[in-house]
């Protein structure tokens, strides 16, 4: 009796848990959307010329010198000879998913990249040879075709009515198990992972393994609102952070592939940086917003339309710029040739000017190579720093009409700032002064108040960054 009692209140917790997750059913979704959903497989074919193996230089009267006579005979090219061309395959894997009943299929570019031959597995386990239709690595996105018809294909979402939270979940080949079934939620939206500044990623806790790139990621509705592209991981496998490109990113790129071939983009021609939080208060903006441009493109469009070195823009054609990676995006995907407005934040006031988009696919970043000085034993200032004139022969090679040159950094100072940088300006509420010598950057930093925050406008080797310090760190 007392088996049965303690029986029946061990199950009580697990069955009141199993009620409050309250899984969704996935079943309906596997059985719909499985057949739209491909597995490819990609051959590349290597010539290599070697010699073979190679018999070791070894005594004769080594014991193993006679295995390697028997075994590896020393056969050497003749006179004017060169080694045969070995040819070598490699295979790769991947997923996709059908975007027309006349064979159209979406992946990811690097599942099809230096592809000889490319084959697609259909659910019924029918092969077809595929072909590129074009391929753009910046998004990842890549549109092949079989020669087929009458396919399913998949009905498409709108990523931008994700919510985080949701139900999602991916079919795809991981590690070669086709149509495998994984689900999730939705982790995060606008993700911007680095050197992929194009696309605005959809994070999900899903399981994806490498297999899965390129296979679709469903909402509840059985609708395709991304691209599996990438995960996350210290190990090569899945750890819980996967990231999709959102169908409506892909269909615009597979749209211009269809058609063209390729993708063109906007331009504007800046280099750009966060604006943190230290940033925006010495800025005198009210809250970190916008992408700092921390370098214009001598006679390229910003240039041109008057943006300047300094200037936070914090919206482009009416759409906000909320964090500086929307930037790329939003002018990425503006026809070259179109006018556009920018509005910018320029020493404490807003200011608009007008752009015209250039055509180049993307922004640069900002360079985050270093110069290097020998030190020079004098008086560091209250950053720690120890600063000098710039020469007029330094002046006219980095086209600096001011500016000192950090010789050294004696303190802890919380800041990237390195011997070999040049220090051209400084800003603090709102407020910008150049620089014109050590002395003038030295008064100018000891009539700061403690609490205030500076930033530093710095040229770093071919790059310029902003350097921000609170008043906290500083020395005296």
């Amino acid at each position: 009796m007392l088996n049965k009692v303690l029986a029946f209140v061990m199950l009580l917790p697990l069955a009141s848990f199993a009620q409050a997750r309250d899984v969704p059913d996935f079943i309906d979704l596997a059985e719909k959307q499985g057949p739209t959903v491909v597995n490819i497989s990609s051959t590349q074919v290597h010539r290599e010329t070697r010699a073979g193996p190679q018999f070791p230089n070894i005594d004769e009267d080594d014991p193993m010198f006679e295995f390697f006579r028997r075994f590896m005979p020393r056969q050497q090219p003749g006179p004017g000879q060169r080694p045969a061309p070995r040819e070598f395959e490699s295979r790769s894997l991947g997923s996709g998913f059908i975007i027309s009943a006349d064979g159209y299929i979406l992946t990811n570019a690097h599942v099809v990249d230096n592809a000889d031959e490319i084959t697609v597995k259909l659910n019924d386990k029918r092969e077809y040879p595929a072909r590129v239709i074009g391929r753009d690595k910046r998004t990842d996105v890549a549109l092949i075709k079989i020669d087929a018809a009458g396919l399913p294909t998949v009905r498409f979402g709108d990523p931008t009515k994700l919510k985080v939270g949701e139900w999602v979940a991916a079919i795809g080949s991981p590690f070669g198990f086709e149509n495998s079934v994984t689900q999730g939620i939705v982790s995060a939206k606008g993700r911007s992972l680095p050197q992929e500044n194009l696309v605005p990623f959809i994070q999900t806790d899903v399981a994806i393994n490498p297999g899965n790139s390129g296979g679709p990621l469903f909402n509840m509705k059985g609708e395709v609102i991304g691209i599996n592209s990438q995960i996350y991981s210290r190990t090569g496998g899945f750890m819980g952070l996967s990231f999709a490109i959102p169908i409506d990113v892909a269909m615009e790129v597979q749209n211009q592939l269809r058609q063209t071939g390729r993708v063109v983009r906007g331009r504007i021609g800046v280099v750009i940086q966060e604006v943190s939080k230290e940033l925006a208060e010495s800025f005198g903006l009210a809250k970190p917003v916008g992408a700092l441009v921390n370098a214009v493109e001598k006679g390229g469009p910003a240039e041109k339309a008057g943006v300047e070195t300094g200037d936070i823009i914090l919206k482009f054609d009416g759409k906000s710029v909320t964090n500086s990676g929307d930037l790329p995006r939003i002018v990425g995907n503006t026809r070259p040739g179109n006018k556009a407005s920018l509005e910018l934040w320029r020493k404490g006031s807003p200011r608009e000017v007008t752009v015209t988009v250039g055509e180049m696919p993307e922004d640069r970043v900002a360079s985050r190579e270093s110069g290097r000085a020998k030190p020079v034993e004098r008086a560091a200032n209250r950053l720690g720093l120890v600063v000098s004139d710039l020469t007029a022969e330094q002046k006219r090679d980095m086209k600096l009409g001011g500016g000192v040159l950090v010789d050294e950094v004696r303190s802890n100072v919380r800041a990237d700032l390195r011997a070999g940088d040049v220090i051209s300006a400084v800003t603090s509420k709102g407020q910008t002064t150049e620089l014109k010598s050590a002395e003038q950057f030295n008064k100018l930093l000891g009539q700061l108040d403690r609490k205030s925050v500076i930033t530093l406008h710095v040229r770093r080797g071919e790059g310029n960054l902003f350097v921000t310090i609170r008043g906290e760190s500083a020395r005296g």
